[in-house]
């Protein structure tokens, strides 16, 4: 009889420790609620997603708080005193992951980097995204370091390494330097981003957008969906080309070889009449200039502008199209050629 007693209260305790704990996480998760819906509606969706780490959180909280001190069968167990030290250690953990998480995505859901200006939203996104990485990774590492250190032979393990902690300090900065120094490429790249998400770069003679960004390696989804993998520290030991760093404006080049007959003024015309037919021109540079000259053709440079990089090679390949398909019909005899000269015998003397 006395042991169903000790068993009816133990249930009691608990169910009312479980009880105290859902209603302190709903008020708390109602607080929440109300602050962030009263800045912005869209933060609902958002907040949604502390709902189960918090009420795991609180349940804990109270269960561990309340039943150690009544009196109960499972309050005097060692072995609950354990596990329920492990088990706040990583609620705790994955709460705080969570909050960091629902953090930075409020403070970035302010920006739009699919439009075409988004210097500003990629700036944001790449910092937060880095420091969220960051500080998850700090959180599990100190997680683990505390769960493992609520065990007496790995605590005593511990305290007998301190005496040879130089050496091992050394040998494990040998052991881990490459490691270290890549983690510090990623957090130099958060602070002075050199790259952002979305930019346009040309690295390892591929032309690409910057996907994605880690504590230890960087994604660049190539033109043809081909994903270029890199460590974090390339891009910072090595030269790349990166076409958006301050501005999403770009200006695009297309390289034309003619005849010396062919008149410039003809093409600047139809440069304009390519320009006005198209959205993929902005309306800032249009300019024509012969940039060289040899001895058997011309270089014509055409220069335009564009709002985005994708835009500017659009509008390169659609005016180099153009520009050759105009000389082949109204100018082919501009096209490049090669003179051959021939002497009174017939026979060829030169060749231009």
């Amino acid at each position: 009889m006395q042991q169903m007693e000790d068993w009816l209260y133990t249930g009691f305790i608990v169910l009312l420790a479980l009880v105290v704990g859902y209603i302190v996480y709903r008020l708390a998760f109602a607080a929440i609620k109300r602050i962030v819906y009263n800045v912005d509606d869209k933060g609902r969706a958002i907040v949604m997603r502390l709902r189960l780490p918090l009420a795991f959180f609180f349940l804990l909280i109270s269960f561990f708080l309340i039943v150690p001190f009544t009196g109960t069968m499972i309050s005097d167990s060692a072995h609950l005193s354990h596990i329920s030290s492990l088990v706040v250690i990583f609620s705790i953990a994955w709460l705080l992951i969570k909050i960091i998480s629902v953090m930075k995505t409020l403070a970035v859901k302010k920006y739009d980097i699919n439009t075409s200006d988004n210097l500003k939203a990629r700036k944001a996104f790449t910092q937060y995204n880095i420091l969220e990485r960051v500080a998850t990774f700090i959180i599990i590492l100190l997680a683990v370091g505390l769960a493992l250190m609520t065990f007496e032979g790995i605590r005593k393990i511990g305290v007998s390494l301190l005496a040879s902690a130089g050496i091992a300090g050394i040998i494990l900065g040998f052991a881990a330097q490459r490691l270290i120094a890549t983690v510090l490429a990623g957090l130099q790249l958060a602070i002075t981003q050199p790259i952002r998400l979305d930019d346009v770069v040309i690295v390892e003679n591929e032309w690409g957008w910057i996907e994605e960004i880690t504590l230890t390696y960087v994604i660049v989804r190539i033109w043809d969906k081909r994903r270029l993998v890199l460590p974090t520290i390339y891009f910072i030991e090595k030269p790349f080309q990166n076409w958006t760093r301050t501005s999403a404006d770009i200006l695009g080049t297309v390289f034309i070889y003619a005849d010396y007959q062919l008149p410039i003024d003809a093409l600047r015309e139809e440069l304009k009449n390519i320009l006005a037919e198209t959205d993929l021109w902005d309306g800032k540079v249009s300019v024509i200039q012969v940039t060289d000259a040899t001895e058997r053709s011309m270089q014509i440079r055409i220069l335009v502008s564009a709002n985005t990089s994708p835009r500017a090679w659009d509008l390169r390949v659609l005016i180099r199209e153009r520009m050759i398909t105009f000389i082949q019909k109204n100018y082919p005899q501009c096209l490049p050629k090669s003179r051959v000269e021939l002497n009174p015998a017939g026979e060829p003397a030169s060749l231009h």
